[in-house]
């Protein structure tokens, strides 16, 4: 899969560097994979909650943090909609929630 806005990664691990390690092994696991739907998702990440959408939240860091995406499974891509702490991501509307 392909990952749309790794800056957004790059910059949240820099601001909290002690999620650097979680963001990066889960990034080379989603670039790895080639999920063609939730089910498969949920196969290996069996705590990532599926939305509507084509949302997905993923728990990093032992759910220290939390990361929405949006996944165009039928182009292999996806796309960073939020990433932040868990407190952070409970004051949004995850299934509209947009990064600026």
């Amino acid at each position: 899969m392909r990952v749309i806005s790794l800056k957004i990664l790059k910059d949240f691990y820099t601001v909290h560097p002690d999620s650097e390690q979680s963001l990066k092994a889960w990034l080379n696991e989603a670039q790895q994979a080639a999920w063609k739907d939730p089910a498969e998702i949920k196969a290996q990440y069996s705590s990532a909650s599926i939305l509507k959408s084509r949302r997905v939240v993923f728990n990093i860091k032992g759910n220290a943090y939390r990361l929405v995406v949006a996944i165009a499974y039928q182009y292999g891509a996806i796309y960073i909609k939020f990433i932040g702490t868990h407190t952070e991501y409970d004051k949004i509307d995850v299934n509209s929630v947009e990064m600026e």
